[in-house]
C-alpha cells in the first residue's frame, strides 16, 4: 500500500515579516562578540537562498545610508609623520575611513565609497613615503579598494541594478577620483616617488557609463 502523500502546510504565520527581533534573538545580539556575529551571518547567508544574501545586502545599505557620510570630515588625521620628521605613515583614523568604505562598496554603494577613497588619495597629496614600509604598503591596498569598488560588484552592480536614479552622482564620484589620482601622479613625479595608484588608474581608463 503506497503511503500517504502529506502535503506542504503553508500557514499565514511563514508569509507575513515579523516586524520585531525576537526577545531571546535580540538577547544573542546584544551580548555576542563581534566574531560570533560575524561566523553565525556568515553561515546564515551562505547557507541560505539568494534573496536572504539580497535582503541582507539591501538592509545593510539601508542602515548605512543613515549612519556613514559620504565624505570625510577632515583628512588631516589619516596621516601623520614618522620620527624622522620627513616620511608619511598612516594613522587609525585612516583605519577607520577605509572600514567606512569598503562597508560601503561591499553592500553595493560603490559609488558613495569612491567619495571616501578620492578624500583619502587627495590627502596623499604633498606628502612623502619610503619605498619600503607601511606607508607604500597601506597605499598599495588602497589602490586596491578603489580598483575593487569599481571593476567588481559594487559600481557596476549599483548601475546594472537600476540603483542610480541620478547619473550626475556616479559621474561626479568618478571625476573627483581621477582628479585626485592626477594630482597624486604629478605630486609623486615632482619629488621622484613610485605612482601609487595605478590599478585605480587603470579601472578608471577602462570604465564605461
Amino acid at each position: 500500500m503506497p503511503a500517504p502523500e502529506v502535503a506542504p502546510v503553508h500557514t499565514h504565520e511563514t508569509a507575513k515579516t515579523l516586524g520585531h527581533v525576537n526577545l531571546m534573538v535580540d538577547t544573542l545580539i546584544a551580548n555576542a562578540t563581534i566574531d560570533d556575529l560575524r561566523a553565525i551571518t556568515r553561515n546564515l547567508l551562505a547557507t541560505g537562498t539568494p534573496s536572504l544574501a539580497a535582503a541582507f545586502t539591501a538592509a545593510a545599505r539601508s542602515r548605512l545610508r543613515q549612519t556613514s557620510a559620504r565624505r570625510i570630515a577632515t583628512t588631516n588625521g589619516l596621516f601623520t609623520t614618522s620620527h624622522n620628521g620627513i616620511h608619511a605613515i598612516p594613522t587609525q583614523e585612516l583605519d577607520n575611513a577605509l572600514a567606512r568604505a569598503r562597508s560601503l562598496y561591499g553592500a553595493g554603494m560603490g559609488f558613495a565609497s569612491l567619495s571616501i577613497l578620492s578624500s583619502i588619495v587627495k590627502a596623499t597629496v604633498g606628502l612623502r613615503w619610503e619605498e619600503d614600509g607601511a606607508m607604500a604598503d597601506v597605499l598599495a591596498v588602497i589602490d586596491a579598494d578603489i580598483s575593487q569598488a569599481m571593476q567588481r560588484q559594487s559600481c557596476k552592480e549599483e548601475l546594472e541594478g537600476g540603483r542610480v536614479s541620478d547619473t550626475a552622482v556616479p559621474q561626479e564620484a568618478i571625476g573627483n577620483l581621477w582628479s585626485g589620482i592626477g594630482e597624486s601622479a604629478r605630486d609623486v613625479e615632482i619629488w621622484g616617488g613610485e605612482f601609487p595608484f595605478d590599478r585605480a588608474s587603470n579601472s578608471i581608463e577602462c570604465w564605461k557609463f
